[in-house]
């Protein structure tokens, strides 16, 4: 592969060492290397996630980070610790603003609450080169939040971020630039690297492709009649090369619809489920209304319990594009009551409101006051911004069915 025509960039892909575990770790003024300890979504629920563990706790007893809080050894060293997911957040913010004292923010990617790109374009007559800056943007993090990372250097995005994976985990600090790529990426399974997730192995492995060398050698033109836009992308990253922009303004995806769903704590009842239904349409239509959007597709998805397994996803589009919850809410039931197999209990639900289009007129219904009804939404959710998400709710909400109350405690659906 002749790499002369590709751009070459320093970027840094950080990863914080099992974050969520060093940050409660460092709270407890213990080192978050050594220290045997596990970050639990509930305590108070047996089959809650365990969010996050120690370096430690994951070499002694193989926990990860799909593991169940049941699952956990009974060894009085382990510390277990429920979530704050406030905290983590807070902390995500202080090391950019660490990075940010070394390169403009336009240079910075946030990727996740533990792991940002950063760009050093540029930035080597002032702290000198790209490996002497990581080495001082990782000793920063240490020193100041007491939290261990990862860095992987590389000529664009794709690079930084894999051979952190795959190297700079178990060394501290790696490099990947193309001309490494047949050495240091090429031997590893196709599983192993970013954007590769189990669906596709199975597919790339079903036609002899195990590892990342066999995907660059593979022809392209079979991988783009196979995949698509995505076969020719997975052909292109398995020769290191990425054309995603590393600096500046980062994808802006238009919003395509407005989304709802839970994993409920306990299996619903067909009674119950109705009051779930209506919590997460009026989520959603407060979300579309304060985007200035209505939509015209409504989607209702059912998982069942595992006693029986299965479920429906069905949607229906209306004729006059609504953001008012009760309209979605009506349809949702209609769909409920046309799918659902009468007799198994609930575990998932999940709504959305797509087809959108820009907030304006629509054609009025001489049978019903549709402006009164749009107000009535707007007027809840002024005050919901004034006063708090909770302080104007349904009453079914305040029943043992409603997850408003629950889930206006949790940021990313665990508690803050």
């Amino acid at each position: 592969m002749d790499y002369s025509a590709y751009p070459r960039h320093d970027v840094l892909c950080i990863d914080m060492r099992s974050f969520y575990a060093s940050v409660e770790a460092v709270k407890l003024e213990l080192d978050p290397m050594e220290t045997m300890l596990a970050v639990v979504g509930d305590p108070n629920r047996s089959g809650s996630i365990v969010l996050a563990a120690s370096p430690a706790l994951k070499q002694t007893y193989g926990i990860s980070n799909v593991s169940r809080f049941f699952e956990l050894p009974s060894d009085p060293t382990i510390h277990i610790v429920p979530a704050h997911m406030a905290d983590y957040l807070q902390v995500s913010v202080e090391i950019t603003r660490l990075i940010n004292q070394y390169v403009p923010k336009e240079a910075i990617h946030q990727y996740s609450v533990d792991e940002v790109w950063v760009t050093l374009d540029g930035m080597n007559t002032l702290f000198g080169d790209y490996l002497e800056i990581a080495k001082r943007i990782k000793l920063d993090i240490l020193d100041s939040f007491g939290i261990t990372c990862s860095i992987g250097i590389g000529d664009n995005k794709f690079l930084a971020k894999v051979v952190m994976d795959l190297h700079a985990k178990k060394v501290g600090i790696a490099e990947c630039r193309y001309e490494d790529v047949e050495e240091k990426l090429w031997p590893f399974p196709v599983e192993n690297i970013w954007g590769i997730g189990s669906r596709m192995k199975r597919n790339l492995n079903r036609m002899g492709i195990i590892t990342l060398g066999q995907l660059a050698r593979f022809n392209l033109d079979h991988l783009k009649k196979r995949f698509g836009v995505m076969g020719e992308q997975l052909y292109w990253h398995a020769w290191g090369i990425d054309l995603s922009p590393v600096i500046g303004d980062f994808v802006k995806h238009e919003q395509k619809g407005f989304g709802h769903g839970i994993s409920l704590l306990r299996d619903y009842t067909k009674d119950e489920v109705a009051v779930c239904i209506l919590d997460l349409c009026e989520e959603v239509c407060r979300r579309a209304r304060t985007a200035g959007k209505i939509g015209k597709t409504i989607h209702l998805g059912i998982a069942y319990s595992k006693e029986t397994g299965g479920g429906f996803s069905r949607s229906r589009s209306i004729s006059i594009p609504t953001n008012v919850t009760m309209d979605m809410y009506r349809i949702c039931m209609q769909l409920f009551a046309e799918f659902y197999d009468g007799q198994s209990t609930i575990r998932h639900v999940y709504v959305t409101l797509d087809n959108l289009a820009e907030k304006r007129e629509t054609q009025l219904n001489l049978f019903e006051d549709r402006p009164k009804k749009t107000d009535i939404g707007y007027v809840m959710d002024a005050i919901r911004d004034k006063y708090g998400t909770t302080a104007i709710l349904r009453a079914s909400s305040y029943t043992d069915a409603g997850i408003t109350l629950d889930r206006s405690k949790k940021i990313g659906g665990h508690f803050a």
